[in-house]
């Protein structure tokens, strides 16, 4: 007999375990399965998560699989390959063979950060190639940036002027600059490289410089790029569930499975939480919307759990 749980939570990270936390304390059975792939793992620490400030990601993580599974929740090594609607839940497939059902399904896949196509930016991504000035300003500030431009160069380059002086945009192969920009550009007191960029150089595994297609050398310690943002959906578009493109300022920066304000989709008994809905959420914000749709999918067993007991009353009042 396939193992039954009231919750398969696809994915364990922020959003995935505080859920499951949520779901473990409301006294459900609960199954999380998770590849042990976070997309913040390049990263040193998350910030801005309140009183734990500056911890490293695997830490925090570890933490969270730990206070699951002191309220009963259990956490797996593993994927799911896919799932199947069934007539009282879901039917759900794991890399391993084995195979569960769940009432409902709760996906925090998360997303991944397609790169530019540049040497040297993904052997320093998330040390000194960053994206979020919220995640890593302060670790970079007063120090020399370069904003790798494409259509958010110019937002970029007034964005992460807040933490440094010594700010340059290399317009690579974004858009001509207008005049307003050019003169907003220049009134802070960032400098544009005109060309394109060939490399990222580093030294010691550290960034050294911007190499541009002249070959020139620009020194910087750190590069601003900015990554395709594209929702993890295998598992639900397996079961119907499509994503769609976000865009912003009207440039496409990725792809998101759409949901209700609870994390409700379009495809009743599956929810959504974390990244894979939300491009824009940190690890805060995705531990929140985590606790929140654990709270609305618990309910919504709640309804399914009194519906059953209604009907089962009546059908003994009956005999």
């Amino acid at each position: 007999m396939d193992e039954r749980y009231d919750v398969v939570v696809v994915g364990g990270g922020a959003a995935g375990l505080s859920g499951a936390l949520a779901l473990s304390r409301a006294r459900r059975r609960v199954l999380v399965v998770d590849a042990g792939e976070p997309r913040n793992a390049p990263a040193g620490h998350v910030h801005n998560y309140l009183g734990r400030e500056g911890t490293p990601p695997a830490e925090l993580l570890a933490a969270g699989r730990d206070e699951v599974a002191g309220y009963g929740g259990k956490v797996v090594t593993g994927s799911v390959t896919g799932a199947e609607r069934l007539d009282d839940g879901f039917h759900v497939g794991l890399a391993d063979g084995r195979a569960v059902v769940a009432r409902r399904l709760l996906g925090t896949t998360g997303l991944t950060d397609e790169l530019p196509d540049l040497p040297g930016v993904r052997e320093l991504w998330g040390s000194d190639v960053l994206h979020c000035p919220y995640c890593h300003g302060w670790e970079v500030r007063d120090r020399a940036i370069g904003i790798l431009g494409g259509p958010f160069g110019v937002h970029a380059s007034l964005l992460w002027r807040q933490w440094s002086a010594d700010v340059t945009l290399f317009r690579h192969t974004g858009p001509e600059l207008t005049e307003e920009e050019r003169e907003q550009l220049a009134a802070r007191g960032v400098p544009v490289v005109e060309g394109e960029v060939a490399a990222l150089e580093a030294s010691g595994g550290r960034l050294s410089g911007v190499r541009l297609g002249d070959g020139g050398i620009v020194a910087r310690d750190a590069v601003v790029v900015a990554p395709r943002f594209t929702a993890n959906s295998a598992v639900l578009r397996s079961l119907g569930l499509e994503t769609v493109e976000q865009e912003i300022y009207g440039a496409v920066v990725g792809s998101y499975v759409p949901s209700e304000p609870t994390g409700a989709t379009a495809v009743p008994g599956v929810w959504v939480a974390g990244n894979v809905a939300n491009l824009q959420a940190q690890v805060i914000a995705s531990a929140a919307a985590g606790l929140t749709t654990a709270a609305q999918l618990n309910a919504d067993l709640i309804a399914e759990d009194t519906r059953r007991a209604v009907e089962a009353a009546r059908r003994a009042e009956a005999a």
